[in-house]
């Protein structure tokens, strides 16, 4: 399982979402995309570009994951370091690690990473 996790404000464009998204590794055999439920919607323009499905998470989820990255604010508002890291991370379920770190696109709208569990 492969899974692109997403951090992201409201007002992140499709394009967005890819560029985080490229940065990060690409799409190629990427399996579900991940992020906090209340946000899962906005991913639903690239879920159906690239034909995976959403997985929405509870905070819960999120919190204490360990992440590569750490936000301060994130932290504070999420409980861990990262969405995107831990998203990811979460999604991919026991065991899963980071390709690396979180990347952000060019506008600063939206963050992803990759996790990926039981190798490529």
């Amino acid at each position: 399982m492969i899974v692109a996790g997403f951090g992201f404000r409201s007002q992140t464009t499709l394009a967005a979402l890819q560029d985080a998204l490229a940065k990060a590794g690409g799409a190629d055999g990427v399996t579900h995309l991940a992020t906090l439920a209340a946000k899962a919607e906005g991913l639903e323009p690239l879920s159906q570009t690239l034909g995976v499905p959403v997985i929405a998470l509870a905070a819960e989820a999120l919190r204490d994951q360990a992440t590569l990255t750490r936000s301060g604010r994130v932290e504070a508002l999420h409980g861990t370091g990262s969405v995107a890291e831990a998203a990811a991370l979460a999604a991919a379920g026991p065991g899963a690690t980071l390709r690396g770190p979180r990347t952000v696109s060019a506008d600063g709208t939206a963050t992803a990473a990759i996790a990926e569990r039981g190798g490529r």
